[in-house]
């Protein structure tokens, strides 16, 4: 990603206030609804390979192929779909860690808002 500071000093923000961008799902991730992805990578690394960053879903189902990522949900919440049957529900104050190559289906129940670190 171009124009991010690698060499940026420690930092706070306060998630619920971040400004985000859009960022379009792809149409053949839509399953039911309307719903509007946003974000804003607050870090990446110099190599590309670790990003941190806020994450917004609108209410609605899409499907997804996940990567390595730690998320904690801010706010909203969700149920997580496996392919192979597991389902997680998640909240405000939940943390969940995804695998690499995972697919998923996300029901979003409420706006949901996440802080999260991925490892490419």
């Amino acid at each position: 990603m171009t124009g991010i500071d690698h060499s940026v000093a420690p930092f706070a923000v306060h998630i619920p206030d971040v400004e985000l961008e859009a960022e379009p799902l792809a149409a053949e991730q839509i399953v039911s609804g309307d719903p509007v992805v946003t974000g804003k990578v607050l870090w990446e690394s110099p190599d590309g390979k670790q990003l941190r960053g806020i994450w917004q879903i609108t209410p609605g189902v899409v499907t997804d192929t996940e990567a390595n990522e730690l998320f904690v949900v801010v706010s909203g919440r969700a149920t997580i779909e496996f392919e192979g049957g597991t389902v997680i529900e998640v909240g405000p104050g939940d943390a969940c860690v995804l695998r690499e190559g995972d697919r998923t289906t996300w029901t979003v129940h409420e706006t949901l808002r996440k802080a999260y670190h991925i490892s490419l």
